[in-house]
């Protein structure tokens, strides 16, 4: 119900401005995908830049976190532009496509609302693709030590003499 008044709210340029954002979070070109927003790109060589685009899109559908850049779920998905992974993943991503193109979308990118894109994710999330995906994701994306300090973690703690003389008891998060 909520989502719906938040709909109603929304004029007609705010939203056309909201989706052209979406649209453009990439610069694609052949063989690489680049931020509009933030300093990285990535060479692909396997994948095409859309698929590659799609699939930071999803992962970060599946992932959610607002303070972790994209570059970090780059990072994460850019195992599967690998040979032996690719005709898995331009499949997977074209039955995304496809399915938001059911729902009267241009493809998943072009899906603006983050609710519905998943809503279009679990309705596939026993699929091979899906569980692949969101299974490589998990260390792909949290095994990064960049991130890290981002959700707080300082790492392994055995090498500094573990948790008990360092803090174990601090809890000023709570």
């Amino acid at each position: 119900m909520t989502e719906t008044l938040t709909h109603r709210h929304m004029t007609r340029r705010q939203l056309l401005a909201r989706s052209a954002a979406v649209g453009a979070a990439f610069v694609i070109g052949p063989g690489f995908l680049a931020a509009n927003t933030a300093a990285w790109a990535m060479e692909i060589a396997h994948l095409k830049p859309q698929t590659m685009a799609t699939l930071i899109r999803m992962a970060r559908d599946i992932y959610p976190h607002d303070h972790v850049a994209d570059e970090y779920y780059a990072i994460a998905v850019k195992g599967y532009d690998a040979p032996d992974k690719a005709a898995m993943i331009e499949a997977g991503i074209a039955a995304l496509d496809a399915a938001a193109q059911g729902k009267g979308h241009a493809g998943y990118l072009a899906m603006g609302w983050e609710r519905e894109r998943v809503d279009l994710l679990r309705s596939m999330e026993e699929s091979p693709f899906f569980q692949t995906v969101r299974g490589g994701l998990v260390t792909g994306l949290y095994n990064q030590k960049a991130v890290w300090p981002l959700f707080g973690y300082e790492g392994e703690s055995y090498s500094l003499g573990g948790y008990i003389d360092r803090g174990f008891d601090d809890i000023n998060w709570l």
